[in-house]
This record gives C-alpha cells, structure tokens and sequence, in this order.
C-alpha cells in the first residue's frame, strides 16, 4: 500500500508556497499598521485549556478535537483555534501587567476532527489577531476593520459583515430560561448531544450542525432581543464606530458563534454564503484561565478558505520570479567560476543558479528558460580567458558584454528592473 498524507491534510507544494507568501506578508503587514505584534504558541496544549476555553458543550470539545495521553499520562490536545493558547501565553507571561491594551497577531495550524469540506481541513492554518485589555467598542470595530481591509488588500469584493451581541453571561442566564421553555416541547426531537446541552448550555444548541436540530430552532427567541440595556448600547456604540469608518454591515440575530468564550459582540464575514472570517469580543475567558479579570477581542480567518474566495474571485497572485541569473557553463574551469560567482552575487541578494546536473549547453539553456530566469550568462573557455561574458536578458533577448565581477554584474542587473 503507497503511503498517503493522512485524510484531511494537504501537502504545501512549491509550485503554490509563493500563494501563501503573499497573503501571509500582507495580513502581517496590516497586523503591523495597527500596531499588532506576532506571539507563537505551541502545537499541542494541555486538553483542560480547550474544556475551560472553548466549552465542554461546543461542537469542537465534544466531537472534534484531537486529545491523546502522553507517556506521562497526562491529557493532550493538538490546538484546536488560536485565541486560548494566545490568551494561556498572556496571562503566563504576564503581560496583563504591562501597558495595555495588548495587541497580538499569528499564523497556526489548527486540528478538527470533522468532515472534510471544501476549504476546511482537518488540519486547516489560521490568522487570528487578540485585543486584549480594552472594554470600549472602538476596539471591536479596529478587530472587524483589520479583517475587512485584509480582504479589500487581496482583491476580494463580495463580501458580507454580519454582526451580533450575545449579550454577557447575565443576559444569557436570562436567555437560557426563554430558549429552554421553547424548545421543551421538541426535546424528543433533538439529537442525542443537543439533549445533553439542553440541560448544560442551551444555547449551543442554536449552533447544532444537524438539520433536525436546525429546523427545531429556526424560530426560536434571539439572543439580541433579550440582551440587557449595557450590552445594547455597548452594541449601538458598535455600530456607529463601523458607520464612521465606513464599514457596511448587517446586522444577523442568528449569529452565536460556536465557542463559549464569546460575550457581547460577535461578527463573521461571509463570501457567497461561506464563512470566510469568523470573531467577537471574550470579555471572561482571561479570567477563566486564570488571569486577572480583562476584556478581549479578536478573530481568526482561515488561510486556506481565504487562498479558495480568492481562486473563485479571480484573483490571480503573480508568481515571483525564481532567478536573476542563470549561470551555464561549459568545462570543468567554467563551472568553477560560475559556482564562485553564484556564491558572490547571492551574497550580494541576487537569486542565482547553476547547473548540477552536467547537463550540455543547450540543455542548460532549455532549464534557464522553463524556470524563468531573467538573465543568463555563458561561461566557457574564451569568457574565461577574455575575464567578459554577454549578460542576456531573456525577455527582450538583449545582450551586454559585461566584465565577471560581482559588482559589475549587480549593477547591471540592478540598472535594468
């Protein structure tokens, strides 16, 4: 049997690594205008922190996540979203004693056992940015700009902001009691896990993939109408801050998001009815894992959903050019000096190559033109004697006589971008 990638994974080949350079320089970019800062956590955390983080009732702790025992017996999980080991690193570095607020940004593979769907992986890559610290609507409307101007840098149009208040943990207990006596008359209904969280955390069942449990709430009470006077204003506030930066928005009372963290706003960006971008403000979860009590906001975008909206847009990443030089070479002298002058000018910052396959001359030549490089020189025995060989620029097929010397080259080169 031939050996595969693991179902729900997908190899990064060459041919499309240049696709993700260019989004991830962007989005670290824009994260930089803002004055985000990048933090790297580990792949794996302690499975508690996703239990206490994310929700023992979510779709991801109970049905997603990967979580295996170490040899020391202790529970592991491969992270399953970016914000609560973001959030574990902040209140363990104690950066909550420092200036706030705390502005954070990452690029992470995130794990989920579910099925495989178009632009969603079982190991899948997140940008996600944390806003930890401030309180004020001004801040989730800086977190929902980030987004938005991302997709606006990449050329993606099309797009739909969807907004929400959930409404603190108060609002929600209140909720709660309102959902639970609508949906008592279809508990027989509900699948087997929605029945559980009927009794826990109802709530979670409005976020309930199954079509069942979908059709059983399509018409129950929404958070939004039963959030208290603090959390509505906090949501009005919200808005007016979108308005004068001229962001659009919608405003959808059937967003809760799937994480238990949330509280107050939450948002998604939707492309053609797919979820592209997904956040909201997490006013508890700090505090849940053990720091000091300190509101936050943030969101994560998938990489390879973004690379996907991008593709049906018609968005097309223009590819880098691999090399400035091509060095061919005919004789053992002549290669000699092609490798000492491709170490040279690469130290200079050129991209350059030679030939390691013994190829001939022509076939060099064939290799220079497939991999696109700009230049080639020819290095034989009179270039050698003679210390000058014709630089060729390959698309207009001009050619300069040029002395082999590192600087001269460079400056050729470097005259004709």
């Amino acid at each position: 049997m031939d050996l595969q990638a693991p179902k729900g994974t997908k190899d990064m080949l060459p041919m499309d690594a240049y696709k993700w350079h260019h989004i991830e320089e962007k989005l670290k970019g824009i994260a930089h205008e803002y004055g985000f800062r990048e933090i790297r956590t580990p792949m794996f955390e302690s499975t508690e922190l996703f239990i206490r983080g994310v929700g023992e009732t979510t779709d991801v702790v109970q049905k997603e996540m990967y979580t295996f025992l170490d040899k020391g017996e202790r529970s592991i999980t491969l992270k399953a979203e970016g914000t609560a080991p973001a959030v574990r690193a902040f209140v363990e570095s104690s950066m909550y004693a420092d200036a706030q607020p705390t502005k954070l940004y990452y690029f992470t593979p995130v794990f989920r056992y579910e099925n495989v769907q178009k632009g969603r992986l079982r190991q899948h890559h997140q940008f996600g940015v944390e806003l930890f610290g401030s309180q004020e609507p001004s801040a989730d409307a800086e977190v929902i700009s980030i987004a938005m101007r991302a997709f606006e840098e990449l050329g993606i149009t099309g797009l739909t902001l969807k907004i929400n208040s959930i409404g603190h943990p108060g609002c929600r207990m209140e909720y709660n009691l309102k959902l639970k006596e609508y949906l008592a008359p279809h508990y027989e209904e509900l699948c087997p896990v929605c029945q559980e969280r009927f009794h826990k955390n109802p709530m979670r069942i409005l976020d309930c993939k199954e079509k069942s449990c979908q059709m059983i709430v399509k018409d129950a009470p929404l958070i939004l109408d039963h959030i208290c006077d603090e959390c509505s204003d906090h949501f009005s506030k919200l808005k007016k801050y979108l308005d004068a930066m001229g962001i659009g928005y919608e405003v959808d009372k059937g967003i809760v998001r799937g994480l238990d963290y949330y509280s107050k706003t939450v948002f998604e960006i939707v492309n053609k009815s797919i979820t592209v971008c997904g956040g909201g403000r997490y006013d508890y979860l700090i505090e849940e894992i053990g720091g000091p009590q300190m509101p936050a906001v943030g969101f994560g975008l998938g990489l390879e959903r973004l690379l996907m909206t991008m593709a049906d847009e018609g968005v097309v990443i223009p590819e880098p050019m691999r090399f400035d030089i091509f060095i061919a070479s005919m004789g053992d002298d002549a290669a000699l000096k092609a490798a000492s002058m491709a170490h040279e000018l690469r130290i200079k910052g050129l991209k350059v190559d030679i030939d390691h396959m013994g190829k001939k001359l022509k076939a060099q030549m064939k290799y220079a033109n497939k991999v696109g490089a700009r230049y080639t020189m020819i290095l034989g025995d009179d270039e050698l004697v003679n210390d000058k060989a014709s630089l060729k620029e390959m698309q207009s097929g001009e050619q300069v006589e040029v002395k082999l010397a590192a600087e001269d080259i460079l400056q050729l080169v470097n005259r004709g971008e």
